[in-house]
């Protein structure tokens, strides 16, 4: 089916379908009411992961004409794309590609984006913090309805956040650890991301939103490396080492997980950044009871195990 056949069925389009979140969106939005369109740079990729009834058009945001045809016709439309595994610049490509994806949402008459962000707030936000709450700015700017979630670590088999702690844990009796494993953090089951942004599609509340989401258990990287150890039965010991400077831990992560050094410079830049949820609004509006983090790393080291 082809982005000009007029289903009877409003359209939703995934941006992101092959990715950590937008993958695991696939399936519900597969049983929704709404035709979905998966959007994406390889048709091969997309066509493996979706069924027979989904649209499949190939679109680059960074490529402003290739998005108007994955957005004709378009009702809602989730945005989770990101950049920051490709490199250095990836602030501008990601300001980029929002800026291209608003207006050709605009042009389309889209009706309301859905995004995933980052929680983090003060002027001292990291590179890949800040980049994430200016998509935001950006997608609202664009006078569509947009619905954005802010969360901070998501817990799941395949989170890149999850994997340096399963990493961790598994391969380091004895870490190292820097100031940033204890400061406080919120972190939330990748089962929950995906409950909040479904819930999204059906509001009937027309504003802009932001909406920080976490769950229950304020906790540090620190606590989720002790918790998820506990769960294996392993004991781990961690020294500090406050003078580890977030290049020298990049280093050190690229040594023992499967993280770059590039990219775990960014991400250790973000775990600085206190990322805890100040606004209960989305538990209210939603109704959604996020998994405490015992059950969040109990189904996530499920997962691991059952492949």
């Amino acid at each position: 089916m082809s982005a000009d056949t007029k289903p009877e069925k409003p359209v939703v389009l995934l941006t992101g379908a092959t990715g950590y979140i937008g993958g695991r969106m696939i399936e519900p939005l597969q049983g929704a009411t709404w035709q979905l369109r998966c959007t994406g740079r390889s048709a091969e990729r997309l066509r493996s992961r979706v069924d027979s009834a989904t649209e499949v058009v190939v679109a680059d945001a960074l490529d402003r004409e290739s998005l108007d045809e994955a957005l004709r016709g378009v009702h809602s439309a989730f945005y989770l794309l990101h950049s920051m595994g490709e490199g250095a610049g990836f602030e501008g490509r990601e300001l980029l590609a929002a800026t291209n994806f608003a207006a050709a949402a605009r042009c389309a008459g889209v009706q309301r984006i859905i995004y995933l962000g980052g929680l983090g707030a003060g002027g001292d936000l990291s590179a890949h913090l800040t980049s994430r709450q200016n998509v935001g700015r950006i997608l609202a700017d664009s006078g569509i309805q947009t619905i954005e979630f802010r969360s901070s670590i998501i817990i799941g088999s395949g989170s890149l956040s999850f994997e340096i702690v399963r990493a961790l844990v598994h391969r380091l009796p004895v870490m190292i650890t820097p100031k940033w494993v204890n400061t406080p953090t919120q972190p939330i089951a990748v089962e929950d991301v995906v409950s909040y942004l479904m819930a999204a599609l059906e509001t009937s509340d027309p504003r802009s939103r932001i909406y920080e989401i976490g769950g229950p258990d304020v906790t540090t990287y620190g606590g989720m490396l002790t918790e998820y150890a506990r769960q294996l039965g392993r004991r781990r010991l961690m020294i500090p080492v406050p003078l580890l400077t977030p290049w020298l831990s990049s280093l050190w992560l690229g040594l023992v997980t499967p993280v770059h050094a590039k990219v775990g410079r960014e991400l250790i830049e973000s775990i600085r950044n206190e990322t805890t949820v100040r606004d209960h609004s989305a538990q209210e509006a939603f109704g959604i009871e996020p998994l405490s983090l015992e059950v969040a790393l109990a189904r996530a080291l499920e997962a691991e195990r059952t492949g």
